[in-house]
């Protein structure tokens, strides 16, 4: 028998992932909000994978309490994440996964665009999203997967934020309130700069955010996340002394 694999939150998405490891023969250990890691970790010390799947809140939480015999077994896939989000732990080299796929409760999987992975366990994951007929592909350098985290990072913010205002699916967005859309993403590039540390190629993250959109035109662009979001990226700008105009009339809009 394989090796298992541990699964840390076993929502929507931990689900997903579930599922595609058990159909690769790979026994599935979950861990639930209400259990131990520790404990879980003592009777299982040598997983083949830790995948991390709780959402962007509890991140820093869990990471903090994963078990040191577990850190280099560990995978994530949050929304929002980022290099400077692991590494400030003591992971052996993670793998990450930045989801292009939804899932939302009493559906099916519905792909948008391959979700790239990198990191040494980036073919399992490939394998198991593939067994579900979800597209992954492996990215082989960490530049290109932090390319690709903020590209989901742009997507995910400017649509949620944009569409506090004016609501309405992604490819109205670009259709119908283009030069708005951006400004925001502008707002948000700014701020994922001021996170990761460096220039970002804006042309190509909006061709990246372009090539979503059209993956699934109707999706909606203003998730029950949107004000969350949107607190969080004028917390990001705060500490990073950005004026992010836009953002902030958004902000004084919504109040």
């Amino acid at each position: 028998m394989k090796s298992p694999v541990v699964v840390v939150g076993m929502g929507e998405m931990g689900s997903v992932f579930a599922r595609g490891f058990l159909r690769c023969g790979y026994p599935v250990i979950p861990v639930t909000r209400d259990m131990s890691v520790e404990a879980v970790a003592v009777e299982y010390p040598d997983p083949v994978l830790v995948l991390v799947a709780v959402g962007e809140a509890a991140l820093q939480s869990v990471l903090e309490a994963i078990p040191e015999v577990w850190h280099d077994k560990v995978a994530l896939l949050q929304n929002e994440l980022l290099p400077s989000d692991w590494q400030k732990h003591p992971f052996n080299n993670p793998s990450v996964i930045s989801v292009w796929f939804e899932k939302k409760k009493g559906m099916d999987s519905k792909p948008l665009i391959s979700s790239p992975v990198w990191g040494p366990s980036a073919g399992l994951l490939v394998d198991a999203l593939s067994s579900l007929d979800i597209p992954a592909h492996v990215v082989e350098m960490l530049d290109e997967m932090t390319y690709e985290l903020v590209r989901k990072n742009v997507y995910i913010v400017t649509t949620n934020i944009a569409g506090l205002k004016v609501g309405g699916t992604v490819s109205e967005l670009w259709a119908n309130h283009e030069n708005f859309a951006r400004e925001v993403v502008s707002d948000v590039v700014d701020i994922q700069e001021a996170l990761v540390g460096y220039e970002l190629p804006r042309v190509r993250l909006i061709e990246g955010m372009l090539e979503a959109f059209d993956g699934d035109p109707g999706h909606g662009c203003m998730g029950r996340s949107a004000p969350a979001r949107l607190k969080r990226a004028i917390n990001q700008a705060d500490v990073a002394a950005l004026e992010v105009t836009v953002l902030r009339r958004i902000e004084a809009e919504s109040a």
